[in-house]
């Protein structure tokens, strides 16, 4: 996981340009880090960039931080999702579950080590997805392969 670490891409959502700033400066070494300071600029970076793990604040001025992780679901299935807040709200962490398939909820101020181990474990499932999802379309591919050989043989 060490060597792939460079070609993770994390994108972290926040209004506050000094929790953007803080962020990138932390985890810049450790990851290809995309800041945006606004969901238009979020959806931006998404459409340009495969990101691999999305962080972001709950509390934004143009929608909470859960209402954009439901709303890229469909087009951002793979990415995990973690979401930052300043504020313990039961309702917030139910809903980050439920709607927007949040991996980690964590609370702010974030302590860099926790957030660092915790972003490597998002990653780490990342991973472990994309190679299922890939050994699934092998499968299935062989599958066919062999229907096909079966329905060969009965011809023959």
């Amino acid at each position: 996981m060490e060597q792939s670490l460079q070609y993770s891409n994390v994108l972290y959502v926040d209004d506050e340009l000094h929790n953007l700033n803080s962020f990138k400066a932390c985890f810049r070494r450790d990851f290809s880090v995309f800041t945006a300071q606004t969901v238009a600029e979020a959806l931006r970076i998404l459409k340009e960039q495969e990101i691999h793990l999305i962080v972001t604040d709950q509390r934004m001025p143009e929608t909470t931080g859960i209402e954009f992780l439901e709303s890229i679901i469909k087009d951002y299935p793979d990415a995990v999702r973690m979401l930052l807040t300043g504020y313990a709200d039961i309702d917030a962490v139910v809903d980050a579950i439920n709607k927007g398939r949040v991996f980690k909820y964590i609370q702010k101020p974030w302590e860099e080590a926790l957030l660092r181990k915790t972003i490597l474990e998002g990653l780490e499932l990342y991973a472990l997805s994309r190679a299922n999802k890939k050994l699934t379309e092998e499968l299935e591919e062989n599958n066919k392969q062999m229907e096909f050989l079966l329905r060969q043989s009965l011809l023959s």
